[in-house]
């Protein structure tokens, strides 16, 4: 059940017409992402106003005019897919928390050290991030945020973005599933089964994901697995 004192303003305009609903900001967008949702759970109430902080309802003639229906569940979707949602304070930061976890894990998965040749495990890039005193935008997107963010890492952490090439050899009893997972990983360049059943690839990846693609193979195979780095660039 939404609480009106936690409620938020969901507002479309059109024709110099107002039509404003009290909603819960959280549940508000996942409807309008396409989520299920009980109506129950994302309104107040379907009565539709003109200016909800004055108490003013909209004229049912205004709502058949613009809306075609006067049938309020349906207008409120409306509002809430087509119009503009207030959004809180708490869901802002929800949003930008999310965004950096985005950007740690791209780093972690697409830079190496540069001293080492290994990723930088997710809390140390959180750690950096800290002392860097990077500011995550919510209206941003991560990947737009990310190049940014990398150049303030740079003064603390030695970061280079390599994609390395790898072959492999897995027995014939584990192509199959091995094979699947070579494609979630990279770029197959090259895939060629062999006389016995053996598959023979090369992937394409990014750096970070090395020891996960061989730690997963290994997992799948008992051990049972040739892999080499054939470049790095």
């Amino acid at each position: 059940m939404v609480t009106i004192d936690e409620a938020v303003i969901a507002r479309f305009e059109r024709e110099g017409k107002h039509f404003e609903i009290l909603v819960d900001c959280d549940n508000a967008l996942l409807l309008r992402e396409g989520k299920e949702m009980d109506l129950d759970d994302v309104v107040v109430t379907t009565d539709i106003f003109s200016d909800v902080k004055k108490g003013s309802h909209a004229p049912e003639k205004d709502m058949k005019n613009i809306f075609g229906t006067e049938d309020k569940n349906e207008i409120c979707k409306f509002i809430i897919k087509k119009g503009h949602i207030q959004i809180t304070a708490e869901h802002m930061r929800k949003i930008a928390e999310e965004k950096r976890k985005q950007i740690v894990t791209f780093i972690h998965r697409n830079a190496v050290d540069s001293k080492t040749g290994l990723p930088h495990p997710p809390l140390r890039i959180e750690n950096a991030m800290k002392e860097a005193k990077v500011n995550i935008d919510p209206h941003k997107s991560a990947e737009a945020q990310s190049q940014d963010v990398i150049k303030k890492l740079r003064e603390i952490l030695p970061i280079k973005f390599e994609v390395r090439e790898i072959a492999v050899r897995i027995p014939a009893q584990y192509a199959g599933k091995s094979y699947t997972l070579l494609k979630h990983f990279g770029k197959l360049l090259k895939d060629e089964w062999q006389g016995n059943g053996d598959l023979v690839a090369l992937i394409e990846l990014p750096a970070g994901l090395t020891q996960d693609l061989f730690d997963e193979l290994n997992s799948l195979t008992h051990g049972n697995i040739e892999t080499k780095i054939v470049a790095k660039k």
